[in-house]
């Protein structure tokens, strides 16, 4: 037994021996409190992960429109928000239309991640690869990738917005490459499987950042009209 189960057990058997000389009162206090303790401990885990994901804004699914998702065959809302594909490291790729949902339902996957108190990691792709470059201009690009590794969702939000030099797009086939088969990557985009290659600056590389994608991916298109521009304040 290591010295971790073994103080598990001793804290254990205290309780046990103290609870078993308390009054029924004194052993539900006791019980109200541990039970306190714990819940206390595990909002501010759950605290804690949230602020290290760097969300750049809370979401839920608490009334979120569904209706531009089209789902792909065999996986469907319950498959997603039950978060099962972190179990296969899955990648779901959310790709199609500006403003119909998809970076509000991968920061709510984050949300739902820490929420069950999984390591969940938020980033633009601009904004990743710039981290990367920096701590590799630093010296610790090993530290970073590793820390990076460390989430069991990873989210790469707007791929394809702001377009990459050469540098970033190895860094950034570097994060998929280093998350193929072990952490999950959900990937927002607005540009098909066809259009990577301008990404990325490379055919070659585009392709097998897509290769590993696609095996463990599932895609998710959004279509429709924006939701911003739909409820915009300034009408035409």
């Amino acid at each position: 037994m290591d010295f971790g189960n073994f103080r598990a057990v001793l804290a254990g058997a205290t309780l046990r021996e103290r609870a078993s000389r308390g009054t029924p009162r004194q052993v539900e206090y006791l019980a109200e409190f541990l039970e306190a303790e714990r819940a206390g401990r595990e909002a501010s885990r759950r605290a804690a992960l949230l602020r290290r994901c760097a969300l750049p804004a809370p979401k839920s699914f608490d009334g979120y429109d569904w209706s531009a998702v089209l789902w792909p065959e065999g996986f469907g809302r319950t498959g997603l928000t039950s978060l099962p594909f972190l179990d296969g490291a899955h990648d779901p790729v959310l790709m199609g239309d500006v403003g119909t949902g998809r970076t509000h339902m991968a920061s709510a996957l984050c949300a739902l991640a820490c929420g069950a108190r999984l390591e969940a990691r938020f980033f633009t792709a601009s904004s990743l690869v710039m981290r990367l470059r920096r701590a590799r201009d630093e010296g610790r690009l090993d530290h970073g990738a590793a820390q990076i590794g460390r989430a069991r969702l990873l989210v790469v939000d707007e791929l394809g917005f702001l377009p990459l030099d050469a540098d970033g797009a190895r860094l950034l086939f570097q994060v998929f490459s280093d998350a193929y088969g072990r952490q999950s990557a959900v990937i927002t985009t607005n540009l098909e499987f066809s259009r990577w290659g301008a990404v990325f600056g490379d055919g070659q590389m585009a392709a097998a950042a897509i290769d590993r994608v696609v095996h463990h991916g599932r895609l998710l298109r959004f279509r429709g009209e924006s939701h911003r521009v739909r409820h915009a304040l300034m009408q035409g």
